[in-house]
């Protein structure tokens, strides 16, 4: 049997892993410093091991252990929080809600898909959507900020659930003068040292590091690496003549310039999915009824539907 832990044990924790002072701690918990102290050693011994490390009586820092009970303590604590809020709203009549997020690139007919959704069950449900890089939506996902997100490409992470709505390469904006613009059969080592215009690693890391990674493998060079956030700023910096940038088909087909071709990338390392992603155990039945019609609303639009894997839980 694991031990149990009430919510005042992971906020002592927590609280005294932040400051690594019991004083501070226990002035922020609005306990006495004995008391804390009580606290901590009676933590650790109903768990068997330490979670901070010491010289003498002096904190230094957590111990592994610590760190792992720490993180997740954070977690509970905000699931906690999140579900006395949510209960809340319900109890008083208030409308449900749902927080979507969405990387800047998704198409915005998959948005509009989202916004028509409508559950029987909850008929004051709002829709609160918030666009955001990859890494930070990943981020509000797991911390129970949003309840799922549409993420192009979104990293292997085992506390999440990604579920594939489609499936693109991505795309290359080259001048209509480039030779590139002429291939049926566009391939990044056709883009070897010219300029290249890039997204930012941290808008999305895992497309960032396909490009770079294919570029090794094939000994391929760009003559320099421009970086953009918007992608406006990158199509035009192709027609100002910069050089090549890479692009999501959601950009391709949203955004464009005089004298720019934009021509898809052969290869299927350079292909992404677009995915439903949420928190592994969230197991709000409204939620997950909301992914789900979703996902087959998604399905029932398009001409050539994709095998979609449904099997959320709830």
């Amino acid at each position: 049997m694991f031990p149990t832990l009430e919510v005042r044990h992971l906020n002592a924790v927590i609280a005294l892993a932040e400051s690594m002072n019991y004083t501070r701690a226990a002035e922020r918990l609005h306990i006495t410093q004995s008391g804390l102290s009580k606290q901590i050693v009676e933590i650790e011994d109903r768990l068997g091991f330490s979670l901070f490390a010491r010289d003498g009586k002096r904190l230094t820092d957590l111990t592994n252990a610590g760190r792992i009970f720490v993180e997740h303590a954070r977690l509970s604590v905000l699931h906690n929080q999140r579900a006395i809020q949510l209960a809340k709203i319900v109890h008083e009549g208030a409308e449900c809600f749902l927080n979507i997020g969405h990387s800047p690139d998704v198409d915005r007919s998959w948005i509009s898909t989202l916004l028509a959704i409508r559950l029987p069950l909850h008929p004051k449900l709002n829709i609160h959507l918030s666009s955001d890089f990859v890494p930070e939506l990943i981020g509000s996902i797991l911390t129970s900020a949003l309840d799922m997100a549409l993420i192009t490409a979104p990293p292997a992470d085992e506390q999440i659930t990604a579920v594939a709505v489609s499936r693109w390469p991505l795309y290359a904006a080259v001048p209509e003068s480039h030779t590139a613009s002429r291939k049926r059969q566009l391939r990044l080592k056709d883009l070897a040292d010219e300029p290249w215009v890039m997204f930012q690693p941290r808008v999305n890391p895992v497309v960032h590091h396909a490009i770079m990674r294919l570029a090794e493998q094939e000994a391929v060079r760009p003559k320099q690496v421009h970086e953009v956030l918007a992608p406006q700023e990158a199509i035009d910096s192709v027609a100002e003549d910069v050089g090549v940038a890479f692009i999501t088909k959601a950009t391709a087909s949203r955004y464009s310039a005089s004298g720019v071709s934009i021509q898809s990338l052969w290869e299927q390392s350079l292909w992404f999915d677009t995915c439903l992603v949420m928190r592994a155990d969230n197991d709000s039945r409204m939620t997950n009824e909301f992914a789900r019609a979703f996902l087959k609303k998604f399905r029932s639009t398009q001409a050539a539907p994709i095998q979609l894997d449904l099997s959320l839980a709830g």
